[in-house]
């Protein structure tokens, strides 16, 4: 199958790249090769390629900066899928996007995790943006897969790789203990794309987060107990953290979780946040 790879130098492509590389022909392109913001470009580009599939795993994904630059935000999470979309449709190709929990508030009681029918409300200019992207996506072509994850790392800058620099220089971290949700590695979420792709699973919205829930508090205390790492944790509310640190952040969820019944019925399977923390960490750790 010939694939084309957007935002190809970004952590989850890397993932992509590596399990889809093996037995497909991909096209890979970042903003240099390919500006998604440009739909002129994306169809002549794609007009060009035909590929039967296209990964979109290009994104502004900084979370804070982004409630200062709307409009940037707004053209490659919501404007770039939009175009893809629409190329993607006049050749008859099928886009896989990849989205987030912030299409959601964050507000439901943490004992509960998201289904793909929820109601959406993003209360942050990224999740405002994510969400456009799917409506885009939706408006311009019915062949999609649009997967929402959360509490992605991998081979990049993470907040596994931030807790390990800091463990080993810090006599204690306060993290916060109030923030729910799935810590996903990026090699298993792109396993669940190949899976997907290979399986031709029904075109649709679905939740692709690694397997069981957890805080960023008891995250970083099983990084440092794998690591070997001696460092006190803290557990502190958002509230209070933002107040020890003293700065300025957009909402971040209290509840990220997101239920992945839908994908699992397709018989695609998704390793636990655990195990995915253990293999990256084998990897990380021997560099």
């Amino acid at each position: 199958m010939k694939i084309l790879i957007t935002g190809a130098n970004g952590m989850l492509a890397k993932s992509v790249r590596e399990k889809l590389g093996k037995d497909n022909e991909l096209i890979c392109t970042d903003v240099a090769e390919l500006d998604i913001t440009d739909r002129e470009a994306v169809v002549k580009k794609l007009e060009e390629i035909k590929p039967e599939y296209v990964v979109n795993c290009a994104a502004y994904t900084a979370v804070d900066k982004a409630e200062d630059n709307y409009d940037i935000a707004e053209k490659i999470n919501a404007d770039g899928p939009g175009n893809l979309a629409y190329g993607a449709n006049k050749i008859g190709a099928t886009l896989v996007h990849i989205s987030t929990d912030y299409v959601f508030d964050g507000d439901l009681d943490v004992s509960k995790s998201y289904v793909e029918t929820d109601p959406v409300g993003p209360v942050t200019v990224y999740g405002k943006t994510k969400l456009h992207g799917e409506e885009q996506v939706k408006e311009n072509t019915d062949k999609y897969y649009i997967f929402r994850t959360a509490w992605l790392y991998g081979d990049g800058n993470n907040f596994v790789r931030t807790m390990l620099k800091l463990g080993k220089t810090k006599d204690e971290l306060n993290v916060v203990s109030d923030q729910h949700g799935s810590p996903t590695y990026a090699e298993d979420l792109a396993n669940i794309i190949k899976e997907a792709i290979e399986k031709k699973i029904p075109f649709g919205t679905y939740h692709t987060t690694n397997q069981e829930f957890t805080t960023w508090y008891e995250f970083t205390k099983k990084i440092f107990e794998l690591a070997n790492i001696d460092c006190k944790v803290n557990p502190v509310s958002t509230e209070k953290y933002i107040e020890i640190m003293q700065i300025k952040q957009a909402k971040r969820p209290k509840n990220s979780q997101l239920c992945k019944d839908k994908i699992l019925a397709q018989g695609i399977s998704i390793p636990n946040w655990e195990d995915g923390l253990k293999r990256y960490l084998e990897v990380e750790l021997n560099k």
